[in-house]
């Protein structure tokens, strides 16, 4: 009974001591931590967890807007999930006034076109930064589902009753779309009940410049090209022919933060 209790109380006595050793290592596990952070830091070393950041695209054919959220593996490698919304334009477009009433319009624009993206792309880092006032570099592919949204270009012409009425290039009396005369132009609002939409899918490659001064802020310059396919032709000009192949290339600003 005696060496029961004597070997309890060297186990008391032996647990406050090993619980007080178990919290050192513990804190020095974390300053070590936090001194790797810092000397990264200072170093312009980008490690994350995972990402949220908003920008503007501008391409040579257009402009939009676009939402990505990435998620890393390593220092090195990520994955990023992409949605993007733009407005594509025609090379051929012009303005013109029509000199019967004044109001500007787009001769021969047939439909506002919207492609709509959702991907994902495979990130690389391939330099990061010498220091917290550096640059990094990626480089970024990858690719997915391409919707094209078709909205008609409508104008108004007088109705030949005393009345007005939106005409489109698909309306029953299209001639009046091209000939005119024209008393508004396509407002934000019209078209959108006969909105079609064109199926694709696009693919694209990038490099990546984040120039961020503080490594938990995204500040980034994006230079890429992108190929787009459609299902089926894109009617974007009357007298212009129809493609459902685009290639673009595209600067995009990018804002945003890491964790």
């Amino acid at each position: 009974m005696k060496k029961i209790f004597a070997l309890l109380l060297a186990v008391a006595s032996i647990l406050p001591s090993m619980a007080q050793d178990n919290k050192k290592n513990k804190k020095a596990e974390r300053r070590q931590r936090i001194s790797a952070l810092i000397k990264q830091e200072e170093e312009g070393v980008i490690a994350y967890r995972k990402h949220t950041i908003y920008g503007v695209k501008l391409t040579n054919d257009g402009y939009g807007a676009f939402l990505e959220i990435g998620r890393a593996s390593s220092i090195r490698k990520a994955m990023l999930f992409q949605l993007e919304i733009t407005e594509r334009k025609h090379p051929k477009e012009d303005k013109a006034v029509d000199l019967a009433t004044g109001v500007l319009i787009t001769y021969g624009k047939q439909n506002f076109v919207y492609p709509v993206r959702l991907g994902a792309q495979f990130q690389y880092l391939l330099g990061n930064k010498s220091n917290k006032n550096g640059v990094s570099v990626s480089a970024n592919g990858g690719g997915g589902l391409s919707i094209a949204l078709l909205r008609p270009y409508l104008l108004e012409v007088p109705d030949g009753l005393g009345g007005l009425k939106y005409v489109g290039y698909d309306s029953p009396d299209s001639t009046l779309f091209l000939t005119g005369p024209y008393t508004r132009n396509p407002g934000l609002g019209t078209g959108w009940k006969s909105l079609k939409v064109t199926p694709g899918a696009y693919a694209k490659a990038a490099l990546r410049f984040d120039y961020g001064r503080y490594n938990e802020v995204v500040s980034a310059l994006e230079v890429g090209v992108m190929a787009e396919f459609y299902s089926k032709k894109i009617p974007q000009m009357v007298y212009e022919k129809q493609r459902n192949l685009f290639l673009s290339a595209y600067v995009s600003i990018m804002f945003g933060r890491r964790k």
